[in-house]
């Protein structure tokens, strides 16, 4: 049976090549759509009133009937004639009437999923200037849905909601300035569109521009300005900035090394299933850093992280089971199960 020290003196080796392997950003061309609602309560006079408009060839009221019974606002929802007053509203030319339609035709709300149909609704509000349809326009063409895949005019799009002020386009068009995808690469216009998304909250950006201020890319290396936009990042539960951020504080980078805040944000991306997290915090806890030791809770997430496939993890969690007795094994696994409960939790949070 191998000593305990044995497994922390392997984890120190490893934490380190952890540590200084540069992961790139994720990238995430998906925006949430919500159909628009009200929690306003209409008279039912109004109501016959707006049936009578939308039914003389009003286009707004049209409109407002097809978000009434998609939300069940004041009539009882029903998904088919939500989708023919939405129908007729942009056949006249209502641009949020087309946005709308084209996201029921792309998630099959109410109607067979047809990407086709989608993107051409897309495509009608999008020239018509709404931003929101340009950038979901802009991700059809990126992955070649319902239209065929074109890089050129997916920036295009992406562009033309960019200068909109739309956070989503911003960050995705400088990912394609950064791989001149659809465009020459250009840093620089990279770094000023992934910082207007930034700067409006979009957490992919924050990340993206924290990853460049950790490496020098695009920008002068800055480790003081990556912790800050990790921490925004992380602050609005992404993951993978929240690993980030323990990794910054666990090595004093950009900020004053502290165990415990390392270990804190460590076990916030690990209770989402970040994997490189679990091992992490396995190892403080193996050590005693930042948290008490716990020899238990260890092998909980070393568990866990070779569960999600980290080597290191399986190997860690072998030999920590050789100095555990059976009963600290099983209240380990117990306390893993536990961690599941927690990320399947936050994961259902999500959608």
């Amino acid at each position: 049976m191998k000593p305990i020290y044995y497994s922390a003196i392997l984890f120190i080796s490893i934490i380190m090549s952890t540590f200084t392997t540069n992961a790139a950003p994720k990238r995430i061309d998906t925006e949430k759509q919500k159909i628009e609602k009200t929690e306003e309560t209409i008279p039912k006079e109004q109501i016959v009133w707006l049936q009578k408009k939308a039914e003389q060839g009003d286009v707004e009221a049209q409109y407002n009937l097809g978000v009434m019974y998609y939300n069940g606002l004041g009539v009882q929802k029903d998904l088919e004639k939500a989708i023919q007053w939405y129908l007729k509203a942009a056949e006249q030319g209502n641009a949020k009437a087309q946005y709308f339609l084209g996201i029921m035709y792309n998630k099959g709300i109410g109607v067979l999923k047809n990407k086709k149909e989608a993107a051409k609704w897309y495509r009608k509000a999008a020239e018509q200037g709404d931003a929101k349809a340009q950038f979901l326009l802009g991700g059809m063409y990126s992955h070649g849905e319902g239209v065929l895949k074109d890089k050129k005019e997916a920036a295009k799009w992406y562009r033309k909601a960019a200068e909109q002020g739309n956070a989503g386009s911003q960050f995705l068009l400088g990912i394609m300035y950064d791989d001149g995808e659809g465009v020459l690469e250009d840093k620089k216009e990279a770094e000023k569109w992934i910082r207007k998304a930034a700067e409006q909250g979009n957490a992919n950006a924050q990340f993206a521009l924290a990853f460049m201020y950790s490496n020098g890319k695009g920008v002068l290396k800055d480790l003081k300005e990556a912790a800050k936009w990790y921490r925004k990042a992380a602050e609005q539960g992404y993951a993978l900035a929240q690993f980030a951020l323990g990794s910054v504080y666990y090595l004093g980078e950009g900020v004053l090394e502290d165990k415990k805040e390392a270990a804190k944000w460590y076990r916030k991306a690990a209770e989402q299933g970040n994997a490189n997290a679990q091992f992490l915090l396995g190892g403080m806890y193996l050590k005693g850093e930042g948290v008490l030791e716990d020899l238990e809770e260890a092998y909980a997430w070393f568990l866990l992280s070779s569960m999600n496939g980290i080597k290191d993890g399986v190997k860690l969690k072998n030999l920590l089971q050789d100095g555990l007795t059976t009963t600290q094994q099983a209240a380990g696994l117990k306390r893993a199960k536990e961690i599941l409960k927690i990320i399947e939790q936050n994961a259902a949070k999500k959608k």
